[in-house]
């Protein structure tokens, strides 16, 4: 097993790592000691009992779990029973699913697979997946995600096939009885979502509350992390945008966030240098803007989104 076999399952690992995790520095944490413990052990690894993927995997997997024994459930704001219009006091990062690139997500997959990756790691679906046990997660990644057989699933959690199709059905149940709602399927080259999300760019930084309230669907649902603070309602949301003196000057560059599109808001200092304030995630439903998630505090991680540090006109043109 050569050292670059191993590191060609660094992409892989960061889709599993994050399913199950729900935080893009646990991911990292997660992937880098699963092929610190991999290059270690290479002399256990047995090419005639499995896959190195398969092998691989089992490391990755009891690297998460145990990182998930002492970790809190995360969740998005909008799925907090108590998150209301009160902004309130901002709660530990660890409370929230975090977002991640479309780049360490989606990148090296083949056509037919970015539309079951598209939808397997939307924000929603992530946070589904941190109501479930951790090893029914892991199953459920496992099979229905990653397409792995029964018989290698068996073999990554270290139990029998029968506890697996259990699992298994135990874990598409609970998440069948609260699907997060659905989205349309994101395709960046659809001429119709491409209007919509410049229409949505142009109202935010004109504060055109009428031109924001045309593109959000009327039960529209904003929220901004780590505060628990939602609110409902196309018109609401509009009309505070419209009204926020904190959003003069801002403008959207746009990124893939979770397969999905999404945006770099930018602000300006007092210089009047517009840099990077949050990362935007939207979520699009029968043609309009259903979701809109602004994630405070991740202006230094714009640069893994392919974002530039500070905003020009060519990064509105991205």
């Amino acid at each position: 097993m050569a050292v670059e076999e191993l590191e060609a399952l660094r992409g892989p690992l960061t889709g599993y790592c994050y399913r199950l995790l729900g935080s893009a520095a646990d991911t990292d944490d997660a992937v880098q000691e699963t092929l610190i413990r991999a290059s270690s052990r290479r002399d256990q690894y047995d090419p005639s009992r499995a896959r190195l993927s398969t092998w691989v995997h089992r490391i990755a997997t009891n690297v998460c779990i145990d990182m998930l024994r002492a970790a809190k459930r995360r969740a998005l704001v909008m799925d907090v029973a108590s998150a209301g219009p009160e902004l309130g006091a901002p709660l530990p990062p660890e409370v929230w699913v975090e977002p991640m690139p479309d780049s360490r997500l989606l990148d090296g997959q083949d056509p037919g697979e970015v539309v079951l990756g598209r939808e397997s790691v939307r924000l929603a679906f992530i946070a589904a997946l941190q109501r479930l046990a951790p090893r029914q997660r892991a199953v459920l990644v496992l099979r229905d995600v990653l397409v792995f057989s029964a018989r290698e699933t068996a073999e990554i959690l270290g139990t029998t096939v029968p506890a697996v199709n259990s699992a298994l059905q135990r874990a598409r149940a609970s998440l069948d009885a609260d699907r997060p709602d659905p989205s349309d399927v994101y395709d960046p080259e659809d001429a119709g979502q491409r209007d919509l999300l410049r229409r949505y760019v142009a109202a935010f930084e004109s504060h055109d509350v009428a031109g924001l309230t045309a593109v959000l669907r009327e039960d529209a649902v904003a929220s901004m992390p780590p505060f628990r603070w939602r609110l409902e309602g196309a018109r609401k949301i509009a009309t505070l945008t419209g009204a926020s003196d904190s959003c003069a000057g801002a403008r959207l560059a746009p990124c893939g966030i979770n397969g999905a599109p999404g945006f770099g808001q930018y602000r300006p200092g007092d210089d009047g240098v517009l840099r990077p304030f949050a990362l935007v995630a939207v979520e699009i439903r029968d043609g309009r803007i259903a979701r809109m998630v602004t994630f405070l505090g991740t202006q230094d991680r714009f640069a893994e989104f392919g974002l530039p540090e500070v905003w020009s006109m060519s990064a509105s043109e991205r």
